[in-house]
């Protein structure tokens, strides 16, 4: 592998490793503004919040750039964390439901607008406001509209009035990107196609995973395994029982699964690869084991540290680069929750279906295997390795196992047994494939492929 070709790719995604979806932004939630406020010139009040969500959506479907990294330059201009966080809901549900979206636009006009055109950017902030957001029709145009003076002022206005009138609407069920809803039925099959695409149409829910067996009394949902529970979305998360005392973090069912897979630590050395924020640093700390955490990005770690410190527990923390440093002494088990495309995540990041192009896929698959290599040998003899990636790609996840598995002689599959998983999560050849439509009834799951190893020598 080619290390330095795929550095710029190792960094841009570095900050999509599993463990960030230990708690949801606050921003990803769909809210409105608390009220509006003036603002400077002859624009309508609100503008300001739908310009930044245009230099969102720009910095996403043109620049290729995560919409949580883009944030902040975006909304530079937004005074008000109201303001902030409404920018943010109209990027991603436009991203939602971008397919649908140009579907319509398309319908109402004579020739397709480019991709990239002003028109087609303004018109898809305006429709999603008014067909999915509960914007008043009038507010979504009359607020947009000054994004494309100077511009196609009259043809935006025109189409979003032929629209409304000819009462369009969205569908239900979101349509996935064309290119992803292909790329998964090859893969999956067309049922775990529309089992994604239905997954888009709702916030997922809050899952609970606490420090010890007993949770604190006041917190009221549904538990899917030991140490979890399910609450519905909407809860204010520091406002809840147990969380001023560390009682328990955010953490999707999929990602608590990779932790617990490796049992309890009994004081045993553990290294926490791409570590941060902390959800699986804090299951394996709680578990018993002697963590050492690792991640390479220190801003990520200040959370880290903040989670640590909120909930008690301990690790050693260090910044560095795992494919450059290598602990002093082997030790007793591995959690690599790798960089990867991070597409399992869509429901929560839906800028991922847009960005996410195969060459990635590809680049990041071949950075996971040189992971791998690479970490295996820090293990002791007997030692375990648990690999784990939040992407719906085969190309991260069984193929890096099968090519793992054929270049290390001294490391075997350690099978993922159904006893150790949810029943929904169907272990398959020993490892564990968590797609779309788990646990559908109750909320969801995030898509994951976990795999565990053993060096036998």
């Amino acid at each position: 592998m080619n290390k330095g070709r795929l550095e710029p790719t190792f960094r841009v995604w570095e900050a999509l490793c599993q463990d960030e979806r230990v708690q949801d932004p606050p921003l990803l939630q769909r809210s409105r503004p608390a009220g509006p406020r003036a603002l400077s010139g002859n624009d309508p009040i609100g503008t300001a919040s739908r310009r930044a969500a245009m230099r969102l959506l720009d910095a996403v479907l043109r620049k290729g750039l995560p919409l949580e990294a883009a944030l902040d330059i975006a909304a530079r201009d937004l005074d008000r964390p109201d303001d902030r966080a409404f920018a943010h809901a109209i990027t991603a549900e436009t991203l939602r439901r971008l397919t649908d979206l140009d579907a319509l636009i398309d319908s109402a006009t004579r020739k397709p607008l480019p991709d990239d055109a002003k028109a087609r950017f303004a018109l898809r902030i305006a429709l999603v406001q008014a067909l999915a957001m509960e914007t008043p029709p009038h507010a979504a145009i009359s607020t947009v509209l000054p994004l494309v003076d100077g511009g196609p002022r009259k043809l935006v206005h025109g189409v979003f009035g032929t629209l409304m009138r000819g009462g369009a609407k969205l569908p239900e069920i979101p349509a996935l990107p064309p290119q992803v809803e292909e790329r998964w039925e090859i893969a999956w099959g067309s049922a775990i196609a529309r089992a994604a695409a239905a997954a888009m149409a709702t916030p997922p829910p809050l899952d609970l995973v606490f420090a010890s067996d007993a949770p604190p009394e006041g917190l009221d949902g549904v538990s899917l395994m030991p140490r979890h529970l399910r609450l519905q979305r909407g809860a204010a998360v520091a406002g809840l029982a147990g969380y001023g005392e560390g009682r328990w973090w955010v953490q999707d069912i999929s990602a608590s699964i990779p932790a617990r897979l490796l049992g309890q630590g009994n004081g045993r050395k553990l290294l926490d690869l791409c570590a941060a924020p902390g959800g699986k640093t804090m299951q394996l700390a709680s578990a018993g084991f002697d963590v050492t955490a690792i991640d390479m990005s220190e801003s990520r770690l200040a959370r880290l540290r903040e989670n640590l410190e909120r909930t008690g527990l301990s690790a050693e923390v260090k910044a560095v680069d795992v494919m450059k440093w290598s602990p002093p002494n082997q030790v007793d088990a591995i959690l690599l929750d790798a960089p990867c495309s991070a597409t399992g995540i869509f429901r929560r990041h839906p800028d991922v279906l847009h960005r996410v192009r195969p060459k990635a896929i590809a680049e990041l698959a071949e950075g996971q295997k040189a992971m791998l290599g690479r970490a295996a040998g820090w293990l002791k003899p007997g030692g375990r390795m648990v690999y784990s990636v939040c992407s719906l790609e085969p190309e991260e996840g069984e193929q890096v196992v099968e090519a793992f598995l054929a270049a290390r002689r001294d490391v075997r599959l350690l099978p993922v047994g159904p006893e150790e998983v949810p029943a929904e999560m169907r272990p398959n050849n020993g490892m564990l494939r968590i797609l779309p439509g788990t646990f559908a009834e109750l909320g969801g799951a995030d898509g994951f492929f976990i795999a565990r190893f053993e060096r036998i020598s």
